[in-house]
């Protein structure tokens, strides 16, 4: 059977957090909240196993943001004086924190979560982490002044808890770069050695999520202005298969990205986004093995993980379930297709 996996968040329910929101606020405080983290930890795994999912992941609940939860636990970095910044290239405005001394970490960041999943599940998990690259383009520095070096001194921290992830029984490591489709000429001069560090002397298997963003409606005007072929990865992509990285995540259904460019990644794990975070409308079992088969063309069998094309957490949660289902029952379906 092909693997299934998704790409990282999903929806946080009403009672930890706002609902449909990328930034939501959370409904508790203080052990309530790490409580209520949990729960929702909880209640998604056994969604992804009832889904029959081969590869559980948090859901990163027990994040508000997927950059920011890694941020908090960061010293140097100033919450308290947030300023607005255009990120991702100036695509949309966002209330960032200011780097403002030099980097360190307060002690584990993500200890409890990684180790509640892992005791939660028998099948094999994934933790994600955000990519140096992207998280230097979702804060302001006022301290390194250089993106490069800022990017090498998040590798360093973000090395440290993928170790202890690793400690914790995580089976796969996965950094998530979306910066890598918006600064293509970068993930050559540094983005890469950046990513290279932060993955830097892992026995667990790692992966590089790149995508065209979560659905909301700043991305969705940016991609309307991408043409009819979307060939940002076609940048990337030559880099990434010289690397280290063991999988790359990519986005494939209902977007313009050229399926031959997924012929560029020979000799790494592909995990093809099957599932479209952008819409309501649930695919059909019958959709989504017509994706796969179409990645076949270009990736073997044994090397293709079927995945959502992004993170789920701006959606509702009973369609993020239903997505859920059509990916575990889409990807049986085209197991029994192609043998």
């Amino acid at each position: 059977m092909f693997r299934t996996a998704i790409a990282g968040s999903l929806p946080k329910p009403g009672w930890l957090a706002e609902t449909n929101k990328l930034w939501p606020k959370w409904s508790h405080e203080g052990d309530a909240l790490k409580q209520a983290k949990l729960d929702a930890t909880l209640m998604w795994i056994k969604a992804q196993e009832d889904a029959g999912l081969t590869t559980i992941g948090d859901g990163e609940q027990s994040r508000q943001h997927f950059v920011h939860g890694f941020l908090e636990q960061v010293d140097g970095i100033d919450f308290e004086h947030k300023v607005e910044m255009g990120i991702r290239a100036d695509r949309y405005k966002a209330m960032v924190p200011q780097v403002v001394a030099p980097l360190k970490l307060k002690g584990r960041v993500h200890q409890a979560e990684a180790r509640f999943l892992r005791a939660h599940t028998t099948r094999k998990v994934k933790f994600t982490l955000p990519g140096p690259m992207t998280i230097v383009d979702t804060v302001a520095d006022r301290h390194y002044g250089d993106r490069a070096k800022l990017a090498y001194a998040f590798a360093e921290l973000l090395n440290q808890e993928a170790l202890a992830l690793q400690a914790d029984g995580v089976d796969i490591v996965q950094f998530d770069e979306p910066a890598f489709n918006v600064y293509m000429d970068e993930v050559a001069t540094w983005g890469i050695g950046a990513l290279e560090r932060a993955a830097s002397g892992l026995t667990c298997t790692t992966a590089v999520h790149i995508c065209y963003g979560y659905g909301i409606q700043a991305n969705l005007d940016w991609k309307k202005t991408l043409g009819d072929q979307w060939r940002q990865y076609e940048k990337v992509f030559p880099v990434l298969a010289k690397s280290s990285i063991d999988q790359v995540s990519l986005e494939c259904i209902h977007s313009h990205v050229p399926p031959d460019l997924m012929a560029l990644l020979k000799g790494k794990d592909v995990m093809v986004g099957v599932i479209d975070v952008a819409s309501d409308e649930v695919e059909t079992p019958e959709a989504v093995a017509e994706t796969i088969a179409n990645a076949l063309r270009f990736v073997p069998r044994e090397r293709l993980i079927a995945c959502t094309n992004c993170g789920m957490a701006p959606m509702d949660r009973a369609i993020a379930m239903a997505k859920l289902e059509a990916l575990a029952r889409g990807a049986e379906l085209a197991q029994r297709k192609t043998t």
